[in-house]
């Protein structure tokens, strides 16, 4: 299993997932145009993609999914709600095929299956991946405001996780926000911070990598980010961060 982030941030989202000849997008905040280009930076072609998948309405992860789908006549799956919230916040538009599935339920897309976890977010109706090719477990988890017990049960089930390190508490504390933006950061549906990160990491014991994704551009860096896991897991788990701006290399589990 291959995966790549394609984009990571506030200003953008888009992860690509290649397993058993299945290729998938997961994600559609940034441009088909920067995915294409990004995609061809890795030898891979987004005509070939077998389908889009999207986690929540948000417009970071969202608005540009309805070209994803008539440009390149991909299939979007997406839950009921999010297309609903999503078209109107965004403006969406036309998609070519949709597939709706309930957050909590199992998709099979190919050759992988795909379990669907609550997100403890802001949005109407998010949620959280694990893509499985039967053999190999990987977990996409950014926007969680905190980290629920399925999710330490399921952490230690993966193989590889692309997981929100969305904030360090001191730098939020100090920095422009106004208070609220800062309270809804903070809270139970908002973001992740270092520290939470980290703390989940600890209990991911078969993980072979982790990669730490929606990195805040006012309210942390890669290096504290960084800094703060290996600090807390022991400097046990190999560690990548995840770009506002770039690709990822293609990582392997």
């Amino acid at each position: 299993m291959i995966v790549i982030s394609l984009q990571s941030g506030s200003n953008g989202n888009c992860y690509y997932v290649e397993a058993n000849g299945t290729k998938l997008l997961f994600d559609a905040g940034i441009t088909a145009s920067m995915a294409t280009r990004r995609l061809e930076e890795h030898g891979r072609d987004i005509n070939d993609v077998d389908a889009l998948i999207i986690s929540h309405d948000h417009g970071d992860h969202a608005r540009h999914a309805g070209v994803y789908s008539r440009k390149y006549k991909m299939p979007l799956h997406i839950t009921q709600r999010t297309l609903e919230v999503a078209s109107k916040r965004h403006g969406i538009g036309r998609v070519n095929e949709v597939s709706h599935f309930r957050t909590g339920e199992v998709i099979s897309i190919g050759n992988v299956s795909i379990e669907t976890i609550p997100s403890p977010h802001d949005a109407s109706d998010g949620c959280l991946f694990v893509i499985s090719n039967g053999n190999k477990r990987l977990g996409i988890w950014t926007d969680l405001g905190h980290v629920s017990d399925e999710l330490y049960s399921q952490v230690s089930t993966l193989d590889g996780l692309f997981i929100e390190s969305n904030y360090d508490p001191l730098m939020l504390d100090n920095g422009p926000y106004p208070a609220f933006l800062k309270k809804r950061i903070k809270g139970p549906e908002g973001h992740l911070s270092n520290i939470d990160c980290a703390e989940l990491l600890q209990a991911g014991t078969k993980l072979q990598w982790a990669c730490l994704a929606h990195i805040s551009n006012n309210n942390n860096s890669p290096e504290t980010a960084l800094a703060t896991s290996r600090r807390i897991t022991g400097n046990s788990i190999p560690l990548y961060t995840a770009n506002r701006y770039l690709s990822t290399e293609a990582l392997k589990i």
